[in-house]
């Protein structure tokens, strides 16, 4: 918990950097040049001779403060422009931060030495999400021409406090992390789950008895099963079970209140409270908030369960918090379910599904939209035999992520625009993210199909180290020969990470792609983009029963 006295808070922190363990001292100077920015590391850190433990838990105390600083101001400005949507966005993301710093403040200021893989792995990303919040936050205030003037505190403060959190990544990952960060377990680890769309459950008695009246309540003799329930030890573990139905024949009619009786702060060991939600159209804004974890949201079929909203930029939201669904609780599994934006391509940015949490997972589900329809915002997340659709910058977002075995469709934009099938936002060189597709298929719709003059590519750079890789994958011959789309003239180009392996299929011949992308990789490079390595997803995908391969498939 946060304490509410910045005094106290002070005091704590600082007694916990004087009596932290530190490793040998060297000039400041020396350690700054390693950093991602020299100048402003050389200006903010103690100029007297310390070690990278030292200089980061001082980084660590100031960058808690800061925050702390950035949410009153935050806050302030609400008081005088309550209804500026992109201040509410970044309240929710300042507390995010908050939240992610102290996540990190245990290990940083108990330890100095190299960390095991899997929790390295979790404080960088914990650390890169930092960054993209606010990133994120700067960009809805930016882009409000009526706010000009209004903001300019704010807009200064994260400046400032961008810089900081870098200098706290580059020193972090300098003092904790191996240089050669590999996942322990063996690269080409299989997990398999029940089936297509399909999960085993481990559930009390009560829970089982209820499950079965809300799977088969009002199915004929004989039909398929929803999921597969087991009573052994090696199933999903659930505790705690409702449902969801229009009609009211279960215990909520909407999905919003279904999760809100979900507990707070529960573990995976506990269990994933589930929520069954029968077959219909629901037309509601879900979230999913932060305390909520562990939910699993299962629906009846994914062209069944259908989550549908409109919200859009045109019509005055951000594009963060567009989304139909966004989910910002750790451990979210959701499987079966459709989730859509309907607003149309002449709406522009209108999100169908955000994810700002860790760990998250979605399993045999449809996300329909036309721009930016997925949003893999921040943290770790995991998309199986998953179908997307849009157009322009349609998954988009500075996540770890990975789209395996999924279906990738291309849709008729509006006249005089481009598909780019892809918007990576890495801002910084440490940020463990980047958006992998491996073993996808890359297709056109019928009507883009027919309309042969529109030009798609599989990504352009969205953010300065934009790093986006298509692997084993199937690419139909819709996407351009040159591949990949410039953001503006040469932005982001030198910097940018833009990767293909082994792909097939008419629109895979990489001979004439854009001589400013990497290009083809081989396979020692390409198994950094894998579920194993880049995701660590052999720590926390089992746990889900939802089937994976962990490497390259042979």
């Amino acid at each position: 918990m946060v304490s509410s006295n910045p005094i106290s808070l002070l005091t704590f922190l600082t007694l916990l950097f004087l009596l932290s363990p530190s490793s040998s001292a060297a000039p400041t100077a020396d350690i700054c040049q390693s950093t991602t920015s020299p100048p402003f590391c050389n200006s903010f850190l103690p100029k007297s001779p310390d070690s990278i433990h030292s200089h980061c838990r001082f980084t660590l105390h100031q960058a808690l403060a800061h925050a702390r600083t950035f949410l009153s101001l935050v806050n302030a400005q609400l008081n005088l422009l309550p209804s500026l949507s992109a201040l509410h966005d970044c309240r929710c993301l300042a507390e995010a931060n908050l939240d992610f710093l102290f996540q990190t403040f245990s290990i940083v200021n108990s330890t100095t030495t190299t960390l095991p893989y899997y929790d390295a792995h979790e404080m960088l990303s914990l650390i890169s999400a930092i960054i993209t919040n606010v990133d994120t936050c700067y960009e809805g205030l930016a882009s409000l021409n009526s706010a000009v003037g209004l903001v300019d505190k704010v807009l200064e403060a994260i400046s400032f406090d961008k810089k900081l959190y870098s200098l706290y990544l580059s020193l972090f990952k300098m003092g904790w992390v191996s240089k050669d960060l590999k996942a322990p377990t063996f690269p080409k680890m299989n997990h398999f789950g029940a089936g297509k769309g399909q999960l085993k459950l481990k559930m009390s008695p009560k829970d089982r008895a209820y499950y079965e009246r809300l799977v088969h309540r009002n199915k004929p003799p004989g039909a398929r099963r929803l999921l597969q329930t087991n009573y052994q030890d090696d199933g999903i573990v659930v505790n705690g079970i409702v449902g969801v139905d229009q009609n009211g024949m279960y215990d909520f009619t909407n999905i919003t209140a279904a999760i809100a009786a979900a507990p707070n702060k529960t573990t995976v060991a506990k269990g994933y409270f589930l929520i069954f939600v029968a077959a219909g159209i629901y037309n509601e804004t879900v979230l999913v908030p932060k305390e909520k974890r562990y939910v699993l949201l299962i629906g009846e079929g994914n062209n069944q369960t259908i989550i549908t909203g409109n919200k859009n930029v045109v019509d005055g939201s951000t594009t963060f918090n567009s989304a139909t669904v966004a989910v910002e609780g750790t451990g979210f599994l959701g499987v079966n379910l459709t989730i859509t934006n309907t607003a149309g391509s002449a709406k522009h940015q209108a999100v169908a599904l955000r994810v700002s949490a860790d760990n998250v997972t979605l399993y045999n589900c449809i996300f329909e939209g036309y721009q930016d329809t997925l949003y893999t915002h921040s943290l770790r997340q995991f998309y199986r035999e998953c179908d997307v659709y849009g157009t322009v910058d349609f998954i988009f977002g500075n996540a770890a992520v990975v789209l395996q075995n999924c279906n990738i469709y291309a849709r008729l934009p509006m006249s005089g625009q481009f598909n780019a099938l892809t918007a990576q936002g890495r801002t910084d060189p440490n940020q463990n993210t980047g958006t992998s597709i491996h073993n996808c298929t890359i297709k056109a719709t019928p009507e883009l199909a027919a309309s042969p003059a529109t030009k798609s590519y599989l990504g352009r750079p969205w953010k300065q180290y934009s790093r986006t890789v298509y692997m084993q994958s199937f690419i139909d011959s819709f996407i351009d020969p040159v591949g990949w789309k410039e953001w503006d003239g040469t932005l982001n180009l030198n910097t940018s990470y833009y990767a293909e392996f082994n792909n097939s299929g008419p629109g895979c011949d990489t001979s004439q792609r854009a001589s400013w992308a990497v290009g083809v990789i081989n396979a020692t490079v390409a198994s950094n983009f894998t579920v194993s390595q880049l995701l660590a997803g052999d720590k926390w995908l089992p746990p889900t029963e939802v089937p994976y391969t962990g490497g390259l498939i042979s």
